[in-house]
């Protein structure tokens, strides 16, 4: 159900693939030093493969999305970690708001969803992520959420030739 002016929330399937590629392909030429993947890597992917890297796998990955009407306007990724004894954690990535919605809670309505989904997962222990220092509200987002920061990696990307520098976070889920 759609309220007047508030975005829809929801886990993204493999029909939203053409949406989550032209949104994250914004993110990317938006906020290229944000990301660890150029808009011209992003480019490159099929909708097979942009389908895949959606696909809600049950206790495992999933993106959830915040729509204006038809249009994606928010995103964020959940990537659960496979190896045996890493499993107990995973990632958020690919966190984007488009500039019309900011300010106005969304990103934090999306993360509420995603974290609220991981909490029901019983053997998931712990989630992560990395934010670029330059990131102010973002920063902010995640640490009243309960990241705290565990670690900074100075230079992590290089975008047209300027290094920026990564905050990591973590949130103990139990």
């Amino acid at each position: 159900m759609y309220l007047e002016g508030v975005p829809l929330i929801r886990t993204l399937t493999p029909d939203d693939a053409y949406a989550y590629g032209n949104t994250r392909l914004e993110a990317l030429e938006r906020d290229p030093q944000a990301y660890g993947s150029s808009a011209e890597e992003h480019r490159q992917l099929t909708v097979a493969h942009l389908q895949a890297r959606i696909a809600d796998v049950p206790g495992g990955n999933f993106t959830v999305g915040a729509f204006q009407g038809d249009a994606l306007r928010g995103m964020a990724t959940f990537i659960r970690h496979t190896a045996r004894n890493t499993r107990h954690s995973g990632t958020v990535v690919g966190v984007y708001v488009g500039a019309e919605l900011r300010g106005q809670g969304v990103g934090r309505h999306l993360l509420t969803l995603l974290l609220d989904r991981l909490r029901t997962y019983d053997d998931l222990e712990r989630v992560t992520l990395s934010v670029t220092t330059t990131q102010t509200a973002a920063r902010a987002l995640y640490r009243t959420l309960g990241f705290v920061p565990y670690g900074l990696e100075p230079g992590a990307l290089k975008v047209n030739g300027v290094l920026f520098d990564e905050e990591h976070l973590v949130l103990a889920l139990r």
